[in-house]
């Protein structure tokens, strides 16, 4: 296959096999040591390889001083295709000269298949070019660039990162435990994993202290964790520094993967940092639990969201100074601040994301967008340092954002807040609260049926026999819901809402049935047996046996007294009547 790549470049059979003999195979050494080689350089001279169709060198001429070679347009094809690109040292700036003795040392340098085919120098370059591709913007986003470095950068966690708090604390000590960081997305669980090593390296004696593994639970696995450990335990007893293991979205493991690090925390083998979402209490086993601290971190308030982006708007290394290259400016006023920290439910993440955005709108407004070679400037490559300052507007901001960011997850724990709040807002018969909790549920998503089946529940346990009705109320509720679904059903949601929170209440029933139910767990022995008088005889042999006898009609007898409790539960009382259609909370 090479040899008929050579012969197709114009050189003949014997020449292609002897370089091809020589290099071993290689079909780029081949061809350099065809052209470099001093008999390849006298066979070039004696003969033509492109009319040489059949392979055969053409008779040898006796001339003394050799004619160079011919032009060969199949190889040099070749040797620009193979050929690197030259490296950025060969662009020369305007004004600087080339000097002949500098270019002789420099093809001295370069192999003879590079030197046939360097590409000419570039001696004119625009200065605004240049100083535009000294710095290329980064390609992280904002929210990664601006992580914090050390603990003090954190905002919004003071509750776990003040002065005498467990991580200061611990940190200050040298005796770093296992934590579990539990909290809602972009309130800083892996930046404070960071910002621990970081910490601890700034500490006396803590540079070589700690080491930190960072791993995924969404794309690692056991032999990951596995492999993470077995270096940990080389490191340890190297008496080297030791393992930070931090594992982020920890609740994704199943139960035998989270097995997987109860020994090497209990031994000691690493330092566990977990991070998760969701409870621990439901999606984390116990004995892990056991082993870690559980650390909650809380939404961040609209000034810590606040702080977060004039720090970016301010960084010069890594905020939005950067963004576009080392010219750009990007100026944010303090309307769009506000805008953002209001708006992004407590997410520091959205915030510093929404803010790259809106750099881009207004950047791409100002006709400074990237272009398809990544330059900033005109179609030419200019640009006016006095245009690139871009000023991000509250048009910019509201563009970025499209609609509030609602932090709400319908199998997560704002699913079982927010249908609590709702409860117990219609309990407390406060109609505004609850229509407020209804239209936070439905804005982030959730399924209308849930919370449809939640009101006939309500209807029953809360207003009970003080308003009958309401159970009909609930149920229409349900069935409207169904037939039409969102977003038409709010307003049937809503109404209900309204009806059984502003309805009286009464739980009586609700705590008869509470009542009923817990004498009957926690009777003693086997339950009583129903009363002959009050048991059905659809037989002789039951009649017989006293089934039904001594029975009373009581229409015929309203007056009767007649019992129908067992023995032992005689004068009982389950429900209280008859003030069970008032609010007897």
């Amino acid at each position: 296959m090479a040899e008929q790549q050579l012969v197709s470049m114009g050189f003949s059979d014997d020449i292609a096999a002897e370089a091809l003999t020589a290099t071993g195979g290689d079909i780029i050494k081949a061809t350099e040591w065809i052209l470099s080689h001093k008999g390849s350089q006298e066979n070039s001279s004696n003969f033509n390889p492109i009319s040489s169709s059949s392979g055969s060198p053409t008779a040898a001429t006796h001339d003394h001083h050799p004619s160079p070679p011919p032009f060969q347009p199949k190889i040099d094809r070749f040797f620009q295709f193979q050929s690197k690109p030259l490296t950025p040292t060969s662009v020369k700036p305007m004004g600087v000269a080339i000097h002949e003795e500098e270019e002789e040392d420099k093809e001295d340098e370069v192999p003879p298949l590079l030197r046939l085919t360097k590409r000419p120098k570039v001696l004119f370059e625009s200065e605004q070019v240049k100083k535009l591709q000294k710095k290329r913007p980064p390609h992280e986003p904002l929210s990664e660039r601006m992580r914090p470095r050390t603990l003090d950068d954190v905002v919004g966690q003071d509750h776990i990162l003040a002065p005498k708090s467990l991580l200061p604390s611990a940190i200050d000590c040298g005796r770093l435990p296992s934590i579990l960081l539990w909290g809602p997305p972009g309130t800083g669980k892996t930046s404070i994993a960071r910002a621990i090593v970081n910490t601890c390296s700034g500490t006396e004696g803590g540079g070589s202290t700690y080491r930190f593994v960072s791993l995924s639970a969404v794309t690692s696995g056991v032999k990951d964790v596995r492999d993470a450990v077995d270096e940990a335990r080389r490191m340890k007893k190297k008496g080297n520094k030791r393992t930070i293991l931090f594992i982020d979205e920890v609740h994704r493991f199943n139960k035998a993967q989270q097995d997987s690090f109860l020994p090497v925390i209990e031994d000691g083998s690493v330092i566990f940092i977990g991070a998760t979402t969701e409870n621990p209490s439901f999606h984390l086993i116990t004995p892990l639990l056991s082993r870690c601290r559980v650390l909650t971190l809380n939404p961040l308030k609209p000034h810590h969201i606040a702080t977060l982006l004039r720090r970016a708007a301010a960084d010069s290394d890594k905020g939005l100074s950067c963004f576009m290259g080392e010219m750009m400016k990007i100026e944010v006023n303090d309307e769009c601040v506000e805008f953002l920290s209001t708006n992004c439910d407590g997410d520091g993440r959205v915030a510093l994301n929404a803010l790259e955005i809106s750099a881009t709108t207004a950047a791409a407004r100002m006709g400074m967008a990237r272009g398809s070679k990544g330059e900033l400037g005109d179609d030419k490559g200019n640009a006016d340092e006095s245009s690139l300052s871009a000023v991000i507007s509250l048009n910019d901001v509201k563009e970025a954002m499209q609609c509030k960011h609602l932090a709400y997850d319908r199998a997560g724990d704002e699913h079982y807040n927010l249908i609590s709040a709702l409860h117990k807002s219609m309990r407390g018969s406060d109609a505004n609260a609850s229509i407020y909790w209804l239209a936070r549920m439905l804005e982030g998503g959730e399924e209308p049926l849930y919370i449809a089946r939640r009101l006939v529940r309500f209807a029953s346990e809360d207003v009970g026999l003080a308003d009958p009705s309401a159970l009909g109320q609930a149920v229409a509720c349900y069935q409207a819901c169904h037939f039409i679904g969102m977003p038409e059903c709010n307003v049937i949601l809503a109404q209900c809402v309204a009806y059984l929170a502003l309805a009286p209440k009464s739980i009586a029933v609700y705590r008869a049935i509470g009542a009923a139910q817990k004498v009957v767990r926690e009777s003693v022995g086997q339950n009583e047996g129903v009363p002959l008088h009050l048991r059905n005889a659809p037989t002789k042999l039951m009649k017989d046996l006293g089934y039904g006898r001594d029975y009373i009609y009581t229409p015929d007898n309203p007056n009767s007294s007649q019992t129908y409790l067992p023995p032992s539960l005689q004068g009982y009382k389950f429900l209280d009547w008859p003030n069970v259609a008032t609010n007897d909370r």
